[in-house]
């Protein structure tokens, strides 16, 4: 008994499953921090790293609408149009490269009845459908206009820690009734703990039992917990995770791509090509973009909150008065 306990102890390959995937989406969510102006060769360099590195999936952007996000405003990221996707992936193999291409199409937000083409026209392989409670009409509609089309689609309902479980149980039973592949655990607001990412697990594979449904979570790093948060989903037995370079994305960011892959183990997975990437292409815009762990994200994911005040906030003249911030968010809420 001692020797099996010393040997699960140190075994390296405790965390390896051959069925786990993962999600890079940096320049999808990272696009948060700047309105999806991603230069082509950023986010080439991106999607040969996720190539060389054996991941599974890149989230290449949204699928949302020029109207609510004007071209002007916004770079082609926000909108993934066939054009600009075509521009960089005419030649994508996903069985040459073991890599998919993926996009977010948002509830509300898009013209998902025009913009999403046939995926035998489109280098994309996967729609990631993400909507709120509320939303669950449209987004069962999305879901299987993209999945009728010849998409793998994902279900991903927004601030999950902000809804009854009532709204989470209406959601769950609607989507077990869709083609979605994937009902992702998304925490907005970086509001959960590891107690928290346990229930809704339980709550989500009890919902999908018998669907054939992965389990994933998108976790943010408000709390800095989205890296442990992962790691909770993924030993509950979580099959679909997040992550992105660097940890880029909006406001404290997300779970970090070479943080999860370190903790995986997986043969398949090289560390040397997210390393590279990250210092030729991500670290550069730590001089002009801020993001990452901060005492204002950290206030505002306690509180539960959406992190667009500290946003706000870290961006004003006097970005490092946290008890200023503090004060202000605590008297408002």
């Amino acid at each position: 008994m001692a020797e099996t306990t010393t040997a699960t102890a140190k075994a390296p390959w405790i965390t390896y499953r051959p069925e786990l995937q993962v999600l890079d989406c940096t320049v999808r969510d990272g696009g948060l921090i700047n309105a999806h102006r991603f230069s082509d060769d950023f986010v080439r360099a991106v999607y040969q790293a996720c190539i060389a590195a054996g991941i599974d999936t890149m989230e290449v952007g949204y699928k949302n609408s020029t109207r609510s996000f004007p071209i002007e405003k916004f770079g082609p990221w926000r909108h993934c149009k066939e054009a600009d996707l075509n521009r960089l992936f005419s030649e994508h193999d996903p069985k040459a490269t073991g890599l998919r291409l993926a996009a977010m199409a948002d509830a509300g937000k898009s013209d998902w009845q025009t913009d999403i083409v046939p995926a035998a026209e489109s280098p994309l392989d996967v729609i990631r459908v993400a909507f709120y409670a509320h939303q669950l009409a449209e987004a069962e509609d999305m879901i299987r206009h993209a999945a009728e089309l010849g998409y793998e689609t994902t279900a991903n309902l927004m601030a999950v820690s902000n809804i009854t479980d009532a709204e989470i149980d209406t959601v769950l039973t609607a989507v077990a009734d869709t083609p979605a592949s994937t009902m992702v655990i998304v925490d907005s607001f970086g509001h959960l703990y590891r107690e928290q990412v346990e229930r809704l697990y339980r709550t989500y594979t009890r919902a999908l039992e018998g669907t054939d449904k992965e389990i994933g979570i998108h976790a943010h790093n408000n709390q800095q917990l989205a890296f442990a948060n992962t790691i909770e989903a993924i030993i509950l037995g979580a099959n679909r995770v997040d992550c992105t370079l660097l940890g880029l994305g909006r406001g404290a960011g997300n779970c970090p791509t070479e943080l999860l892959l370190g903790f995986l183990r997986n043969p398949k997975f090289d560390l040397r090509p997210v390393v590279d990437v990250i210092q030729e292409q991500v670290l550069p815009l730590r001089a002009d973009i801020d993001w990452g762990p901060s005492l204002p994200y950290n206030i505002s994911g306690q509180l539960n909150q959406h992190p667009r005040t500290a946003i706000e906030w870290r961006e004003g003249e006097t970005p490092d008065d946290f008890r200023g911030f503090y004060d202000k968010v605590v008297s408002e809420s």
